[in-house]
């Protein structure tokens, strides 16, 4: 603050009394309608307005540039009596020379300040919120006085719009919050909680969305008494709008499994349900299979996913044959199906690229190789406890790192 005595009124003459008297009443007519203005919740850009005619009006201040800081910017938000081409949008570094209100001289100005006589910084805790650049008082004896009632006034008048600002922002991560805890809520919904581990098959799953809301989906769906399918998938983006797709899907995929199981039909038409629903702005890739007990059959499509690892006989496959992802082209330019003939013990690891996506702190990924060695050192355990080394091998290989991305896998043991 500056440190301008203040002369006693007893040594004032009665001319001088009453205009000392009728300044304070003119500032306690400042305050008490900024206050008014506060109170009532006047639009900031009124408020911007109003102080900028106090300055000018009664204060006496001709030239000003109130600077802001918006996006990590300092924006110019009200000016007046300053030329055009006053700079109003780019970043100021030269602003933040000042960190006290300071009346400008030769020794002390920049190139953004030269122009004027005062700077009033306004801080947030520890870091500026505003500055306020004046010049020009028409009344240059008096100007020093003045100076402590304007930046009462500015700190007045930028603490009513930090908190405005501040009280939008918490309304909308109230609300984001609340959408997130939706959006959380339903993904829950839509995967299975309990895996079957019965007859000659068994499941068990890892789920690890890297947010609160993924974009990553499995399923396992029993059909026509002797065949169930599987699937996993990864919607493209995160959030509330990957969650609704997910929805979407599983309610075609459901619904399709049942009534269409022939899987090039139920490939097509999942397509044309993600391209309805996206409008190609979104795709998912997919794996989908489906077993028959009696025929020990597994036929699968690859819809642009990572291909499934599965270990049969010591030997390692990859599930790699379908079509492209879907949502992007409306028909589809090639199907495959594939097909496997179960007649021994065999495990499938299926997974989201967030698993490949792992990396430690050396740099070095999950690759291919390595989760392709481990699933056939592992292929003799029971899906769950295949699922849980996987786990400890993981977190042993990245360490106090946090996971890149979704990071979901569905294993299937099936026994001959």
């Amino acid at each position: 603050m500056f440190s301008e005595k203040t002369i006693p009124y007893e040594a004032l003459n009665r001319a001088d009394l009453l205009e000392a008297i009728s300044n304070k009443q003119l500032q306690l007519d400042i305050l008490l309608q900024l206050t008014q203005a506060i109170n009532s919740n006047i639009k900031k850009n009124k408020l911007y307005q109003m102080f900028a005619g106090f300055l000018k009006n009664d204060i006496g201040i001709n030239q000003m540039a109130l600077f802001y800081s918006e996006n990590n910017l300092w924006e110019c938000i009200k000016q007046f009596g300053l030329n055009s081409i006053f700079p109003s949008g780019i970043s100021y570094n030269l602003l933040e020379e000042y960190d006290s209100p300071t009346l400008l001289n030769e020794k002390n100005q920049n190139s953004l300040t030269k122009e004027f006589d005062a700077i009033v910084p306004v801080f947030h805790k520890d870091s500026p919120i505003a500055y306020l650049l004046l010049a020009d008082f028409r009344d240059k004896e008096i100007a020093k006085e003045k100076l402590e009632f304007i930046i009462t006034i500015t700190n007045i008048v930028i603490s009513a719009i930090e908190n405005k600002r501040l009280f939008k922002r918490q309304i909308e991560e109230d609300r984001l919050r609340r959408e997130m805890a939706l959006g959380t809520e339903m993904q829950l919904m839509l995967v299975p909680q309990v895996l079957p581990t019965i007859g000659n098959h068994q499941f068990a799953s890892i789920y690890k969305p890297h947010s609160s809301i993924g974009g990553d989906y499995f399923d396992y769906i029993p059909f026509d008494h002797d065949k169930f399918a599987f699937c996993i998938a990864d919607i493209s983006g995160k959030g509330v709008a990957a969650a609704l797709l997910m929805a979407n899907f599983q309610g075609y995929l459901h619904s399709l499994i049942h009534k269409q199981p022939i899987l090039q039909d139920l490939i097509i038409e999942l397509n044309e349900a993600v391209i309805r629903t996206t409008k190609g702005e979104r795709f998912i890739t997919c794996f989908i299979a489906e077993y028959d007990r009696n025929t020990k059959m597994l036929r699968y499509i690859n819809a642009g996913h990572t291909p499934p690892v599965m270990v049969m006989e010591d030997k390692i496959y990859r599930l790699n044959k379908g079509s492209t992802i879907l949502g992007i082209f409306p028909n589809l330019p090639s199907i495959e199906i594939g097909e496997m003939q179960l007649d021994h013990d065999c495990l499938i690891l299926s997974f989201t690229d967030g698993l490949s996506d792992i990396s430690n702190s050396n740099g070095d990924f999950m690759t291919d190789d390595i989760i392709e060695q481990f699933t056939w050192a592992n292929s003799n355990l029971s899906a769950k406890d295949f699922n849980k080394s996987l786990l400890e091998q993981v977190n042993l290989f990245i360490g106090d790192l946090p996971y890149p991305d979704d990071f979901t896998v569905l294993t299937c043991r099936i026994l001959a």
